[in-house]
């Protein structure tokens, strides 16, 4: 072989001795930060766990809460209805107690006065109907 083949084998020698080194180093890199991640992980497993099931009591606690005021709102949903109920059937009682009776007072108080009302006419009516005004005479004169 020839010195300048050497020297190229020797140069390929150290490549590749330099490159397993660093394939070495990398793949003990990789392991150490594989342990790292690993326990970073079960540390934020053992700090999230507990977070997670108080957020969860949380949220049933939530729940719970909402049923109890979708229900208290059902149940003053239904005591305004009973209210309202309750004051139209006051007003209408009202109107048959007190409107009724008195639209019927005023229409006996109108009669009333459309009898005496009459009665005055019939009275003024009668003394003219004795004594005839002395124009209506002069009506009836022929002369």
């Amino acid at each position: 072989m020839s010195d300048w083949a050497v020297v190229f084998l020797g140069v390929i020698a150290l490549a590749v001795t330099v490159m397993a080194a660093i394939q070495v180093g990398i793949v003990v890199y990789g392991a150490r930060l594989a342990r790292r991640v690993d326990r970073l992980a079960e540390q934020l497993d053992r700090e999230i766990k507990p977070l997670l099931s108080s957020l969860h009591s949380v949220g049933q606690e939530a729940a719970r809460a909402a049923s109890l005021a979708t229900a208290q709102m059902e149940r003053v949903d239904r005591l305004f209805a009973d209210v309202a109920a309750r004051v139209e059937e006051t007003v209408a009682a009202i109107q048959t107690a007190l409107i009724t009776p008195a639209r019927e007072g005023i229409a006996v108080l109108s009669g009333l006065r459309a009898a005496i009302a009459t009665l005055k006419g019939m009275r003024r009516a009668a003394p003219a109907s004795r004594h005839p005004h002395p124009d209506e005479d002069d009506a009836l004169f022929i002369g």
